[in-house]
């Protein structure tokens, strides 16, 4: 299968199944003299493993990173990196009930219909297991930031599940507290009880995420077709279930007038300050050192234990139901995820704007 790489100066390569011995990403274009370990990408990669809580699937994977090259004596050389994660908990057998049929709603049929084959253990490359390889990646998009950008910084969180957003003001200090990412303690009690009811009914539903960047220098992107927003929606609508991606104000700006759009401004001490942000940080495709705002939206999990109709590799019609251990709510695990492509994005970005304009930007304001 090709285009299994993401970036253009930083560059990712994610390869592996979900229930093949391991999976990884190959990371070229990073560059040399970065201070990184195992140990700093563990962290990102913890918060996106399996099991954490009831509301995840129970498939127990350690998700524990190993780096295999590109980094010597504690920092990179600038060659390619390759990363590791090795599965250890597969249970293949689970699957042997959609085999010869095909999952309604999941990209069982088309991977099919393109190929001819698919790996039917767990969903193979469709799999939300890909993802891990990503957040590795982003785990050294972040390493990078962290000393290119020491001010940047990249925050994901829950703001709906199924028909339920946030209730109350956010808490941003309560992310960290709850296992849905949500910023509020008193929202995540109630969709513990919501979720806890289709988890029991062997049902799934979907989720919005939403992911900021603080501290985005401004000029970030390019007009037209290297534009930082079309690579941010492209990243995030790559990630496995997602189905809608939207920038700042997003469908929600054609609902507005053009007095309520525009981001008015004022001269600050340091350059201009911004009224409002229905832009998300961008305009024309360029970053303007405001907070990039992101949201995308995740599916329902396929795999459900309610009987859909369906049809065989044979042509036959009949009845599915999808047994093993499945997400009531992938949209949980995708928060690192989606934190993870934007730091790769915002990476990629840095380096194409220092490639051709330098450092700092070339138009003084005032």
């Amino acid at each position: 299968m090709s285009m299994n790489t993401f970036g253009h100066l930083f560059r990712f390569t994610t390869w592996g199944e979900s229930h093949g011995p391991a999976l990884g990403a190959t990371v070229d274009g990073c560059p040399p003299g970065i201070q990184i370990n195992e140990e700093m990408l563990q962290v990102w990669l913890d918060k996106r493993k399996p099991g954490t809580s009831k509301f995840t699937t129970q498939r127990r994977e350690p998700d524990q990173v190993e780096i295999l090259s590109g980094v010597f004596e504690g920092k990179t050389t600038g060659t390619p990196i390759q990363l590791m994660i090795r599965n250890t908990d597969q249970r293949s057998k689970d699957y042997g009930g959609i085999a010869q049929a095909f999952r309604p709603g999941h990209a069982d049929i088309t991977y099919y219909q393109k190929y001819g084959i698919r790996d039917y253990r767990g969903g193979g490359r469709s799999s939300a297991r890909e993802t891990a390889a990503r957040v590795a990646a982003g785990g050294v998009a972040r390493a990078v930031l962290a000393e290119l950008v020491p001010d940047l910084q990249i925050t994901g969180y829950m703001t709906q599940i199924g028909p339920h957003g946030i209730e109350g003001p956010r808490d941003m200090a309560e992310i960290e507290n709850n296992p849905f990412w949500v910023p509020s303690a008193q929202t995540a009690d109630k969709w513990a009880d919501y979720l806890g009811e289709i988890r029991k009914n062997g049902s799934s539903v979907g989720a919005i995420v939403e992911v900021v960047a603080k501290g985005v220098p401004a000029g970030l992107g390019a007009p037209i077709y290297a534009k930082l927003d079309t690579d941010l929606a492209a990243a995030m609508m790559s990630i496995n279930a997602v189905k809608g991606v939207e920038i700042g104000e997003g469908m929600n700006a054609a609902c507005l007038t053009g007095e309520e759009n525009a981001d008015e401004m004022r001269m600050g001490p340091n350059g201009p300050q911004f009224g409002s942000n229905h832009a998300g940080g961008i305009l024309g495709g360029i970053a303007t050192g405001q907070d990039v705002v992101v949201r995308f939206a995740v599916k329902p999990t396929s795999s459900i234990l309610t009987p859909r109709k369906t049809v065989t590799k044979s042509g036959e019609d009949t009845d599915l139901i999808t047994k093993g251990r499945h997400d009531p709510c992938v949209g949980i695990r995708a928060v690192p995820v989606g934190e993870a492509m934007m730091a790769c994005v915002i990476l990629d970005h840095l380096l194409l704007h220092r490639g051709q304009i330098g450092e700092g930007l070339r138009g003084k304001i005032g």
